[in-house]
């Protein structure tokens, strides 16, 4: 029984377009869906330009990226919209987290924002929260959500040479090491896009 799942989802997504032309987030995302034979590809391969994200919740903006995708491409889409979301701040950055400095995006400049905003304050406690939306078509009306969260705190100074945006101050403290300390694979088997991508598989078998 599980071969034919396994088989099933590999016919329905051979082809897969993520919603993204970010780079850290596709070699993270192709680690996780090689194995299982999912063929994926950044919607810059297909001129697709990046979707609006208008909306104040992560599964709004990840859907309408989704539908983007899969409507200029004609194929099915992934799409994900994450960030990091600190206590003390009442959840922000959230989904502003890629632009929290402002334009144009900058990684460095959302961290120095972040920390800035939070030396005054004794709560660091945060967590990287991660919804995935995947479209069969433009129109799917019934698109297939998986979510996940990793929770740390922010510190002050940056460690680590792994990962991408706010990776170097985002301290796992039962580890001792930030996730731009950890190796990919270690990285993947605990994020908040590891979890959401794993619980999407089981959906996506179980459909």
């Amino acid at each position: 029984m599980t071969g034919f799942l396994t088989s099933t989802v590999t016919t329905m997504t051979q082809r897969l377009i993520l919603a993204s032309n970010n780079a850290g987030k596709l070699k993270e995302f192709a680690q996780l869906l090689g194995p299982i034979g999912l063929d994926l590809h950044p919607q810059g391969e297909f001129d697709v330009p990046e979707a609006e994200e208008p909306f104040g919740t992560f599964v709004e903006n990840a859907l309408a990226k989704a539908r983007h995708a899969s409507r200029l491409t004609g194929l099915p889409a992934l799409a994900d919209d994450s960030g990091v979301c600190v206590n003390a701040l009442g959840g922000a950055p959230g989904v502003y987290s890629a632009r929290y400095a402002g334009e144009p995006k900058s990684d460095a400049n959302n961290s120095r924002k972040l920390v800035a905003d939070l030396s005054t304050l004794s709560d660091k406690s945060a967590y990287y929260y991660c919804v995935l939306v995947y479209v069969r078509h433009p129109e799917d009306p019934q698109p297939i959500i998986a979510d996940g969260r990793w929770n740390g705190e922010i510190i002050a100074t940056p460690r680590g040479e792994n990962g991408f945006g706010y990776d170097p101050y985002f301290l796992i403290p039962s580890l001792g090491k930030t996730t731009a300390e950890l190796a990919p694979d270690e990285k993947n088997a605990l994020s908040h896009r590891g979890q959401a991508l794993r619980a999407l598989v089981e959906k996506l078998k179980n459909t």
